[in-house]
């Protein structure tokens, strides 16, 4: 890990009632990249002011807000996280010790705290995927949305997606380069309240999430 330290990127659509703790929870000499993805709720004046670089763009979609970030990066290691609250950012130098130690890619597992954490249909989802990248050979139970990585081999992943798709496709990709993949156990809480989710927060949120699963799945 070079001097930058740890670069945080956080995909940002409308989470302003977050920030404040998400920010906060980050560990000493991580660096939040906060990317504004047309939030009309003032997310990126909270994050700026908070002492986050924030990132504007306004392509929508998960995967655009993601490769932003990487973008804008300059850490050797770069962390992937909601920005909504629901994941505890305090947990992210476990997974940055794993990269350390020569993983390619370090992944969080979501266990929920409540039954209100994950609602049934995108566990279902989530569940039948994972079986799915698990007969591939890739050894996962979850397609996280907490990640490690080094910045310079994940965009040499070439990961095209810019909706829903891009985590599931960057797994595919990692398993198709050889890379080690480990998975670790993380808290899942339900979102801060005052915010929405854009996958799991609706059955049609998360039917939208499967079809461009789907998509990756099917190149």
């Amino acid at each position: 890990m070079n001097a930058c330290g740890v670069d945080v990127v956080l995909p940002c659509l409308d989470e302003a009632a977050a920030l404040p703790g998400v920010l906060a929870g980050l560990p000493q000499g991580y660096r939040a990249i906060v990317v504004d993805n047309g939030s009309t709720d003032g997310s990126p004046e909270i994050a700026a002011a908070l002492g986050a670089k924030v990132v504007d763009e306004p392509r929508r979609g998960y995967g655009a807000a993601v490769h932003a970030g990487l973008e804008a990066a300059t850490a050797d290691v770069v962390c992937i996280a909601d920005a909504d609250g629901s994941l505890d950012l305090a947990e992210l130098p476990r997974l940055v010790a794993a990269v350390a130690g020569g993983a390619e890619l370090a992944v969080g597992r979501r266990v929920p705290v409540s039954r209100k954490a994950w609602p049934w249909h995108a566990r279902a989802g989530n569940a039948v995927l994972s079986l799915l990248l698990r007969s591939r050979g890739l050894p996962v139970r979850d397609v996280a949305p907490l990640r490690a990585v080094r910045r310079r081999e994940l965009l040499e992943l070439d990961i095209v997606d810019r909706a829903f798709g891009y985590p599931l496709e960057l797994l595919v990709k990692a398993q198709r380069a050889g890379w080690v993949v480990r998975e670790f156990d993380v808290t899942y809480r339900e979102r801060a309240r005052g915010t929405k989710s854009k996958v799991s927060g609706s059955v049609r949120g998360t039917l939208r999430a499967v079809r461009d699963f789907g998509r990756v799945l099917a190149r």
